[in-house]
Order: C-alpha cells, then sequence, then structure tokens
C-alpha cells in the first residue's frame, strides 16, 4: 500500500477484490521464463487511471537488458521443443483453458481494462473481454488442422511441404483494446508452435500482466510467453531490433510502424504492421438514415475514438447533409460522458494526458481551418482526460481534421456530390484500413465496396469484428493480414521436402 498511496482513489467505486488486491501486490514484474522478475535497472514507472489521474499501480520498466533475457528464454523454449513439439491435440488444449480462464476471471480483466484505459466497464464487458476468449477459442481449433500438401512429381520423386513455426516471435501492441490485441496476436503465435516476447503499451499493462498469470495458470510451459512492459524507445526498440527475434508484430501509429520496419532490417525479420486510419463512413441519400446516424454516432465515439477504424470522416450525400448533420448533433448530445464505472456512461476519457492534449490540440486546428463546430469542441473542466463528443461541420477533405488520425472522439462531416465523388474522396488519404458504404441500391452497394481500398468494407453497418474474417490495412495502415486463416501465414513459414523413392 505504501508504494501506491492512491490506491483507494484510483480504484474508487470497484467491486471486485480480485482487482483490488491485485493493484494492491505493486510493483508488477516482468515475466520472463515462467518467473515474475524486476527490470533489471531496478526501475518502475506509474499506471495512471485517465479517469481521474491517481496512481493504479507501479510497473517494471523493462529496456534492453530484459528483452535480451526474455528472447534468450523464448529462444531456449522454441529450440528445446517446449511447446513446438507436443502434439496439436495438447496446444489446441492450453489454448481452450485460457479461453476459460478469461471467461471465469471476466469481471476483473474488465475492471482491469476500464481502470487502465478509461473505457466504459459495460463496454469492456460487452466486447472486450468475450472478445479475447473468443479468439483464443478460435485459434484452439487450429493446431490440428495446420496442414502441408502432397504435390504432384515424377514418379520416381515424393514432394511435400510442411508448415513450421517461424520461432521467436516480438509482438508490441496498443492501448486502446489492451486484452484484445494481446489476444490478437497471442493466439495464433502460440496455435503455429511459436514462443513469444510480448511486450503491452506503457499507458495500460495491467490486462496484459494479468494474462500472463492467466496462461501460467493454464500451464504453459515456461519461456512459452513472455511479457516485458516498458516503453517504445528501451523495451519496443530493443524487441524490433534483436538480432534472434524471427518475427516482429506490431499495432499502433503509422509513425511508429516505419520505425519498427527499419530496425527489422538488421536479420530481415519477419514483419506485420496493422497501424493508422482514417476512414470514410459514406452515407448515400437513399439509406435509412436512422440506422446509418445510429452507427455513425457509434463508429466516431466508440471506445472515445480511440479505434484504428473509427470512421471519422463521415461523408454525406449533399440533398441529405443537413438533415443528417443535424440528427447527428442529437445523437452525440446524448451521448453519457464521465465516470468509465457507470453502467450509464457511454464516452470514458482518452487513455492520457499526452492523448489528452493531442485531441485538444486537434480541437484548434478544426477551428483554425474554418470548420464548423457543430457539437463539442471542447475538454470537460475538472479531473480526467474527458473531451465532449466533437462534431465538425463544412470540412473538406483537405484539412487537417480530415486527412490525420486524431484519435479521439472528433469526427468530420463532408458531402459528396454523386458516386464518383463519393469513391474518390474516401480514397483521396493515405490510410486505408477500414471503411464504409450505407445505401439500399445493392449493385451500387457493392461497386462502392469494391472501389474503396480497404482492408475491411461493411454495408449497411459499422464496425463489427469476427476472428473468423481477416483484418489488416491498405497502403500505409499497413501489412499482413490478423485474425481468420490468413493469420496462419504471419506465424508459419513452408517448407519443401523431396524424397527420392
Amino acid at each position: 500500500m505504501a508504494a501506491v498511496p492512491s490506491l483507494e482513489r484510483a480504484v474508487a467505486g470497484i467491486k471486485t477484490r480480485a482487482t483490488i488486491n491485485f493493484l494492491r501486490d505493486s510493483p508488477k514484474k516482468l515475466l520472463i521464463n515462467g518467473q515474475w522478475v524486476a527490470a533489471k535497472s531496478g526501475k518502475t514507472f506509474e499506471s495512471i487511471n485517465p479517469a481521474n489521474e491517481e496512481i493504479l499501480a507501479l510497473i517494471a520498466e523493462g529496456d534492453k537488458a530484459d528483452v535480451d533475457a526474455a528472447v534468450t528464454s523464448a529462444r531456449r523454449a522454441f529450440d528445446e521443443s517446449k511447446w513446438s513439439s507436443i502434439t496439436p491435440h495438447q496446444r489446441s488444449r492450453y489454448l481452450y483453458k485460457i479461453a476459460d480462464l478469461i471467461e471465469q476471471n471476466a469481471d476483473q480483466l474488465a475492471e482491469l481494462e476500464s481502470l487502465d484505459n478509461g473505457k466504459p466497464l459495460a463496454i469492456a464487458k460487452l466486447a472486450d473481454i468475450p472478445g479475447a476468449a473468443r479468439t483464443f477459442r478460435y485459434y484452439a481449433g487450429w493446431p490440428t488442422k495446420i496442414y502441408g500438401e502432397t504435390n504432384p512429381s515424377d514418379p520416381s520423386t515424393f514432394n511435400y511441404t510442411i508448415r513450421e513455426p517461424v520461432g521467436v516471435c516480438g509482438q508490441i501492441i496498443p492501448w486502446n483494446f489492451p486484452l484484445s490485441m494481446a489476444s490478437w496476436k497471442v493466439a495464433p503465435a502460440l496455435a503455429c508452435g511459436n514462443t513469444i516476447v510480448l511486450k503491452p503499451a506503457e499507458q495500460t499493462p495491467l490486462s496484459a500482466i494479468r494474462l500472463g498469470e492467466l496462461i501460467q495458470e493454464a500451464g504453459v510451459p515456461d519461456g512459452v510467453v513472455n511479457i516485458i512492459t516498458g516503453f517504445g524507445p528501451g523495451a519496443g526498440s530493443s524487441i524490433a531490433e534483436h538480432p534472434d527475434v524471427d518475427k516482429v508484430a506490431f499495432t499502433g501509429s503509422t509513425e511508429v510502424g516505419k520505425l519498427i520496419l527499419q530496425a527489422s532490417a538488421g536479420n530481415l525479420k519477419r514483419v506485420s504492421l496493422e497501424l493508422g486510419g482514417k476512414s470514410p463512413n459514406i452515407i448515400f441519400r437513399d439509406s435509412d438514415l436512422e440506422a446509418a446516424v445510429q452507427s455513425a454516432t457509434r463508429g466516431v465515439f466508440f471506445n472515445s475514438g480511440q479505434v484504428c477504424t473509427a470512421g471519422t470522416r463521415i461523408f454525406i450525400e449533399q440533398p441529405v447533409y443537413d438533415e443528417f448533420v443535424e440528427r447527428l448533433i442529437e445523437q452525440s448530445e446524448k451521448m453519457t460522458v464521465g465516470d468509465p464505472l457507470d453502467e450509464k456512461t457511454r464516452l470514458g476519457p482518452v487513455v492520457s494526458r499526452e492523448q489528452f492534449d493531442r485531441v485538444k490540440s486537434y480541437l484548434e486546428i478544426g477551428k483554425g481551418e474554418g470548420a464548423k463546430v457543430a457539437t463539442g469542441g471542447e475538454a470537460v473542466p475538472g479531473a480526467g482526460y474527458f473531451v465532449r463528443p466533437t462534431i465538425f461541420a463544412g470540412v473538406h477533405n483537405q484539412m487537417r481534421i480530415a486527412r490525420e488520425e486524431i484519435f479521439g472522439p472528433v469526427g468530420a462531416a463532408i458531402a459528396f456530390k454523386d458516386e464518383d465523388d463519393a469513391i474518390l474522396q474516401g480514397n483521396d488519404t493515405t490510410y486505408g484500413l477500414a471503411a464504409a458504404v450505407w445505401t439500399r441500391d445493392v449493385s451500387r452497394a457493392l461497386k462502392v465496396a469494391r472501389a474503396l481500398k480497404a482492408g475491411t468494407v461493411w454495408i449497411n453497418t459499422y464496425g463489427g469484428a469476427d476472428p473468423i474474417s481477416p483484418f489488416g490495412g491498405y497502403k500505409q495502415s499497413g501489412f499482413g493480414r490478423e485474425l481468420g486463416v490468413h493469420s496462419l501465414d504471419l506465424y508459419t513459414q513452408i517448407k519443401s521436402v523431396y524424397v527420392k523413392l
């Protein structure tokens, strides 16, 4: 308690004793070779509750020396075949067990996610935690189905292929959906027989640490999953540069993704990047406008706008532009902003002081560019990093608020003339992660969906995801596909074998 004097204030409203006990055990440590250890430097940093700016826990600040130890552990576990050589059925059982443990600890995990990230507890319970369990359960089915091929060959030769694990995988995850993003990376890597060094975002390390405990409880052998908390420079950069890491997977900003790609050149490690977005949500005048405005509101404000696929460029056909903006204002002003632990809250704080200042700066940029604040446009006074849900009207696609990823509860309403103009403006971005189109004309919907340069396109809906279906971006939104069968390509390599008969 002495290490974290503000804990009682930081967790005010938490009802699960296990959550408080977990936080009381501070500083939190690194997981290396099955042991929870302090950082070699002895340094720690603070995990802050963004709703009240109080300290939740002290976290071990890992750096290069700790990454070296974690990679050594993961390499030993891989080379000694602690994981890759057990039967596929055994790997499946471990993954099913992890999924079960996530569900059994759902209340605690949801509270940790809400405290650390600021997301409404109701949303963490509804989306984040069940989604993480579902991802582990989906990949639990894959170890027995990672097939090779028998290839046509000369009668004197038998030619076949096998898929083998890549090896040691460095995985760097963001702060917007901490447990979900951990599951998207850890589950397929384990299913394919790899070992892991995971670095959670420094803003939101708690659920990843708890996941590490659950992985241990499931019985996964020591060294297979290692967790290094710390900062991008130091911990993240050391993973990206490490000569004994075979593959790195990163979710985060495009700017950092480019640095990771450069760092990977040392040993030509395999890289997959899921990066930023500035997604167009295109509403034609023949749409179900009521459904479209409800969905557009969620597309901008879900998770306080801290979503890589957030539909923050709302393109509206000119004849219904004014009507749609009025409806959007009405829905936006119904968003309940406040304590994430209150079941009625739908918009919590942004994750950190740094992000808070960034979002506020874009509010001023939008005003300076001549966009009209239709609603919101300011921070909420008092403690916590709260920003009012904001819609800018009168935006054109060359404004910075229409081109740069804000990652906050800020939407830009942009008019378009016709189908061709919608496609042209929708694609006029350096990003290509997601898009949506709203229309009752099926032919138009399919035509526009095909023309939009994005890894995911929704028609008459927004924001759905399923571990069955691949996820990733075009252009500067990254490369590689997570989820679904295509993610197996990230975590396996193919070997051809020729046998002379």
